[in-house]
C-alpha cells in the first residue's frame, strides 16, 4: 500500500519506519526543514516506562488550585477563553480518582514496555548512535510525606510488572553519587534500572535519514492544508510548499495523522474530534563544566518535577507544563520565569557542575519550548478513525519518546491488517477506548 504520514517526529518517523519494514510504500510531510524539530526536538530524553505515572490523580484538583498563581509551577493552568481547553480540563477532573489512575497507569505501562522492546530491535536493525545510557531513572524526594506516598506508586507499578524500587537516601546516593552535595535535602527515592536515557532528536533524526533510504520520501517544509473527502473517506492531502507556495494534492491508500498537538485541529476539519490538548513543556540544555561530578543516572526532582538526563558533555534538564494553547515563546514574564526556575535549581541540586549563567550573565543556555499533546487520560489515540482511510498516532504528551517506537509498530501493524501484541485499547478498535478518555468508563 501507498501510505501518507504526516508528521515527522519520534511518532511520524517510527511509523514510516515500521510501515517501510512491511513492505508498504511511504511519503512522509512535515513543515520543518528536517525531522524532530518539534516536540521531539529538545525533550527531558528519559525512556521513562517505571515513571509513566498520568498527571491526573486524586491530588491534581487541590495542587492545580494551588499552583494557579505561581509563575514557575509544575503544572500550570492558565485559563483561556478557549472552549477545548475547558472540555479537555473538565474530562481531566473525571479522571482524577484512583480507579482512573490505577487503570491508566496499566495502559501506559503496557504501551511503554512494548515501546522499549520496540526501541531496542531498532537501535539492534540500524545501529544508530544517540547519546544512550542505560543507567535507569531514579526520582528523588525532599519532602517526606512524598516519600511516603512513593512507596504506594512503587507498588502499583510491580503490580504491573515494573520493578521499581524504594531507596533510603543512602541507597540512592550509591545508586548515583553525584547527589551527595544535595543529600541533607532528600528523605529518599525510587529508582527503575532498566529505564534509560538518549536524545530523540538525533535519534529521529538518524531513522528518517536510515528511511529516506530505504525509498521513504520526505516532504520537509510543507504545510497540511487541508484534508479532501469523497465518500466517507481520504481521497487526498492537500499540501502546500513554503518555498514557492504552490499547493499540491497527494492521494494514498492510507492517510496517518501524526502531528502532535496539531493533530487535534486537523482532525476536526473532518469530523474526527479527538481530546487532544497542547501542554507547553521546557527544557535548558547546560554545557558540563565538571563532568566528573555529573550524573548518569537519569533523575526526577519530585518538588520541581523537573527531570535531568546526561548527553554526552550536556546536561539536559526538562520538565513544567502550561496548559495555555498553542504559544511557544520564550520571551514572556511566565515563560522566563520558567526557565530561570531551571537553571536555578541544576546549581541548587548540583553546584557548580553545569554552566547555569543565564545570558545576561554572559552564560549561553540553550532555552527550548514544547508543546506535548496531552489527553485527559494521557493515553495516546493510537489507530483507526471513523473516516475511511484515515488513522490517528498523537496524544502522547509527554512521553512521546518513551512510547514512541511501540506507537509506530503498532500503527504499521494496524495498517498491515494485524493485532498488535499488547494488551492495549487501540482507538477505532475497542468501543470503550473512547469512554475512557471521556471520563464515562
Amino acid at each position: 500500500m501507498k501510505v501518507l504520514v504526516l508528521g515527522a517526529g519520534i511518532i511520524g518517523t517510527s511509523t514510516a519506519w515500521h510501515l517501510l519494514e512491511r513492505g508498504h510504500e511511504v511519503t512522509v510531510v512535515d513543515r520543518q526543514a528536517s525531522a524532530a524539530q518539534e516536540a521531539s526536538f529538545a525533550n527531558a530524553a528519559q525512556i521513562s516506562v517505571s515513571y509513566c505515572e498520568p498527571w491526573a490523580n486524586r491530588q491534581a484538583p487541590v495542587k492545580l488550585l494551588k499552583w494557579m498563581f505561581r509563575k514557575d509551577a509544575p503544572l500550570l493552568f492558565r485559563p483561556q477563553p478557549d472552549w477545548q481547553q475547558w472540555r479537555w480540563g473538565l474530562q481531566f477532573l473525571a479522571q482524577c480518582n484512583d480507579s482512573a489512575f490505577e487503570r491508566n497507569v496499566q495502559q501506559l505501562v503496557a504501551l511503554g514496555a512494548y515501546s522499549h522492546a520496540s526501541l531496542d530491535e531498532m537501535v539492534r536493525a540500524t545501529g544508530i548512535e544517540y547519546h544512550r545510557l542505560q543507567c535507569g531513572i531514579a526520582h528523588y524526594y525532599s519532602d517526606p510525606a512524598s516519600f511516603e506516598e512513593a512507596a504506594k506508586g512503587a507498588e502499583l507499578m510491580r503490580k504491573f510488572g515494573v520493578q521499581r524500587k524504594v531507596l533510603s537516601r543512602d541507597e540512592l546516593l550509591a545508586v548515583e553519587p553525584a547527589f551527595r552535595s544535595f543529600a541533607d535535602r532528600i528523605a529518599g527515592g525510587t529508582y527503575t534500572p532498566t529505564d534509560e536515557t538518549g536524545d530523540a532528536q538525533v535519534f529521529t533524526e538518524q531513522l528518517a535519514a536510515r528511511c529516506a533510504a530505504r525509498g521513504a520520501q520526505f516532504l520537509f517544509g510543507h504545510d497540511v492544508e487541508r484534508l479532501d473527502l469523497a465518500g466517507g473517506a481520504v481521497a487526498a492531502v492537500a499540501v502546500r510548499d513554503r518555498a514557492s507556495g504552490t499547493v499540491r494534492r497527494l492521494k494514498a491508500d492510507q492517510v496517518v495523522v501524526a502531528c502532535g498537538s496539531y493533530s487535534a485541529p486537523l482532525l476536526r476539519t473532518v469530523g474526527v474530534d479527538l481530546p487532544i490538548y497542547p501542554g507547553k513543556g521546557y527544557s535548558a540544555t547546560f554545557k558540563l563544566k565538571r563532568p566528573e561530578l555529573a550524573p548518569r543516572v537519569s533523575a526526577i526532582d519530585d518538588a520541581v518535577k523537573v527531570a535531568m538526563s546526561r548527553l554526552g558533555d550536556e546536561l539536559r534538564v526538562a520538565g513544567t507544563i502550561e496548559l495555555a494553547g498553542f504559544d511557544l515563546s520564550l520571551d514572556t514574564p511566565v515563560a522566563r520565569a520558567r526557565c530561570r526556575m531551571l537553571a536555578e535549581r541544576i546549581e541548587q541540586v548540583l553546584p557548580g557542575v553545569c554552566d547555569t549563567r543565564m545570558a545576561e550573565d554572559g552564560g549561553n543556555p540553550r532555552f527550548w519550548a514544547g508543546l506535548r499533546p496531552a489527553t485527559p487520560t494521557n493515553i495516546p489515540y493510537i489507530g483507526r478513525t471513523r473516516v475511511g482511510r484515515l488513522w490517528v498516532n498523537a496524544g502522547h504528551g509527554t512521553l512521546g519518546w518513551t512510547h514512541g517506537a511501540g506507537s509506530g509498530k503498532a500503527m504499521a501493524q494496524l495498517i498491515s491488517g494485524q493485532r498488535p501484541g499488547i494488551a492495549f485499547d487501540f482507538y477505532g478498535f475497542e468501543p470503550q477506548r473512547e469512554q475512557l478518555a471521556t471520563g464515562l468508563a
